[in-house]
């Protein structure tokens, strides 16, 4: 068999600055990824069911465009989530036969949610609202309803393009069997779902994990419809026989038929043209979902404080859908949550609470401050305890929570060493004075903003060493406010993955200032493994905690264990996915966290750099006392929460050894 793993080595250890160090290249290597690009968050979804007459909303708001204001909302304050496509779908339930009830517009973009709602706009004005009435808006009024969905798109399986965009549609002529589809998800069981539905003789038109499960749920959907048929057709004739089937559909019967064989993580959210409309969460509540409800609205998002701005809510009333459970709103506004999947362990996503959700909610605060706060031993460490000659600082934007937490455990920290000072003075008689007292107690930690970001980088904007060259200045830095070769300069950052803002823009500006050492923390551990559930990190050779792992064993002469890693996983990946073990642990088993950092700096730091550099990470039990509700931690252990998540570990691990780091 041919290894692709061979042909990458120059490029890996040239970039590595390997080569010019004078090491023996060795007959293995790293796939070197230049890209610039920060780990991309999980998709966002909004959705808002109207429970009064849009009568009651023209009266107690001033507008019938309520909804679709608090959706654009919803959606603004999620655009954190996903910024490369949005989507919207409308359900009108007053519509007449012969008019539109179904809207949906979507687009590409960092700017598709402005773009959508610009296009819905004109929509609406050139329907003329004003010179009707409010009956008339509600059925003739385009994006005007009483269900509303929305969805902010990031890529993590490498595909793009409208087609891909949610939310999804699937057609019908009778309103209960139009199915409206979208979420945050990733399943690693596409293949046998699609298996399944090519069974019942169905013909997905696109193989990605949203259209098998549009196909799926559709299936099921239609059971349902000919379950309530058969039930009432021998009793009554159309138009009531359609309205008894509408009335009585029941969308727990399609959820417990469908979601048990999905494997992975997910929010998956759908609505029916006659007005029913479901959220369900995965078993072990990977990916997030909140929800409030009162007796005018039901509002889902995936983030609890999105819900608190827009409505004006306390933290209590916004309440998190549990694990397992299925949110349903049926075509009379009736709002049930039922459990419809087996209890499973809590495997919350801790990178949610560490990087992705909005750090207003008042729990991911506290945990991120907390985050920072545990590191202080081992920056105190890495520092020598030497206070006075400590500048601190953070890489904009979302590390700046988990700084306070560091800074208020080094306050602490310093708080004691002036203590200690005064009590030594004391115990042995030496200059315990006032003026001796005011000093100790005037040492203040030395805080400062050093990194401010100017640019966003671009891939449009230019490619190879114009790319890096604009990389370097992604950054701008404070002069003056660092000792020369004096000072250690100690900067937080929320997570390091690839390594590639650091290499190619962080060390290099830090260094700039002239500091005599440069301490990089991390606020999560050491990223070692693909998730395969939403988040962008499913390659192997994109981790820098990996190539720094096999760049351990080549320069240890250790190389053989990559060639015996992968027949493992060429082993483990012949059998049932519940039966598999992750071998790719095993890349890790000789070295300590330490070995692993230090390599790593090794990796990054760029040629020329004069200050020592030092990268701190958090561990994994500082992470789980930092965040006690999220325990889930695969990206950082291993220990994937399904089975299919092992099963995809083994499989990026063989795409890896076999040259093909661009499959997911």
């Amino acid at each position: 068999m041919k290894y692709g793993l061979y042909p990458n080595i120059a490029n890996f250890f040239s970039s590595a600055n390997i080569v010019s160090r004078g090491y023996q290249l060795p007959s293995c290597t790293l796939c070197h990824n230049n890209s610039m690009e920060p780990v991309k968050h999980e998709c966002g979804v909004a959705l808002i069911r109207l429970l009064r007459p849009l009568q009651y909303y023209v009266e107690k708001y001033g507008t019938a465009s309520y909804a679709l204001e608090k959706l654009y909302l919803l959606m603004e304050k999620q655009h954190n989530r996903g910024q490369e496509a949005a989507g919207i779908g409308v359900i009108k339930l007053n519509s007449s036969a012969g008019n539109e009830y179904i809207y949906r517009e979507r687009a590409l973009g960092a700017n598709a949610i402005s773009e959508i709602f610009d296009i819905v706009g004109r929509k609406i004005s050139d329907s003329r609202p004003a010179e009707k009435s409010t009956e008339e808006i509600d059925s003739l009024c385009p994006f005007i309803g009483q269900l509303y969905m929305g969805h902010l798109r990031y890529s993590t399986t490498g595909r793009s393009g409208l087609s891909y965009v949610h939310p999804f549609l699937r057609r019908n002529n009778w309103p209960s069997r139009n199915l409206l589809l979208c979420g945050n998800f990733n399943l690693t069981n596409v293949d046998e779902i699609f298996e399944e539905i090519v069974s019942h003789g169905q013909h997905p038109r696109i193989y990605s994990d949203t259209i098998m499960l549009l196909e799926q749920i559709g299936y099921a959907l239609d059971r349902e419809n000919h379950r309530l048929y058969r039930k009432y057709r021998d009793n009554f004739s159309d138009p009531i026989l359609s309205e008894k089937i509408e009335n009585e559909m029941d969308m727990i019967n399609v959820i417990s038929s469908t979601a048990p064989s999905w494997d992975g993580g997910f929010v998956i959210c759908g609505a029916t043209g006659s007005g029913d409309m479901f959220v369900v969460r995965d078993a072990n509540g990977i990916r997030p979902a909140f929800y409030y409800h009162d007796d005018e609205i039901v509002v889902v998002a995936s983030e609890r404080p999105v819900i608190q701005i827009v409505f004006n809510k306390t933290c209590d009333e916004v309440k998190e859908l549990q694990p397992g459970c299925a949110l349903t709103v049926n075509k009379h506004g009736l709002l049930k949550i039922d459990k419809v999947l087996k209890s499973a362990d809590n495997r919350r996503c801790s990178f949610e609470r560490i990087y992705f959700s909005r750090g207003s909610d008042a729990s991911i605060y506290n945990e991120r401050k907390n985050l920072g706060r545990n590191l202080v031993p081992d920056i105190m460490s890495a520092i020598g305890n030497d206070l006075d000659h400590t500048v601190f600082s953070f890489i904009p934007n979302t590390a700046e929570v988990a700084f306070l937490g560091m800074c208020e455990g080094l306050e602490h920290e310093l708080d004691i060493l002036k203590t200690n000072e005064i009590l030594r003075l004391n115990r042995e008689n030496k200059n315990l004075n006032v003026q001796s007292v005011v000093n100790i107690m005037n040492r203040r930690l030395r805080i400062e903003k050093v990194a401010i970001k100017d640019i966003k980088l671009r891939t449009f904007i230019a490619e190879g060493n114009s790319r890096n060259n604009l990389a370097a200045h992604v950054y701008d830095i404070t002069y003056g406010c660092i000792n020369p070769g004096t000072d250690t300069l100690v900067v937080i950052d929320d997570s390091i993955v690839r390594g590639t803002t650091l290499r190619q823009s962080i060390i290099g500006m830090l260094d700039r200032l002239r500091p005599r050492h440069i301490v990089i923390v991390s606020s999560s551990p050491q990223v070692r493994y693909p998730d395969c559930y939403g988040i962008d990190m499913s390659r192997m050779a994109e981790f820098i905690a990996f190539k720094a792992a096999v760049s351990l064993l080549c320069r240890s002469g250790r190389e053989f264990v990559l060639k015996e890693v992968y027949e493992m996983c060429l082993k483990e990946l012949e059998k049932p996915a519940e039966n598999q073990k992750n071998c790719v642990k095993h890349i890790y088993a000789p070295f300590s966290d330490k070995e692993i950092s230090d390599e790593i700096v090794r990796l990054l730091k760029p040629e020329g750099t004069k200050a020592d550099v030092t990268i701190v990470y958090q561990t994994v039990e500082g992470l789980h006392r930092s965040i006690t509700s999220c325990p889930g931690d695969w990206y950082f252990t291993g220990d994937y929460p399904t089975p299919g998540g092992v099963r995809l570990v083994n499989r990026a691990f063989v795409n890896y050894y076999e040259g093909n780091e661009s499959k997911r």
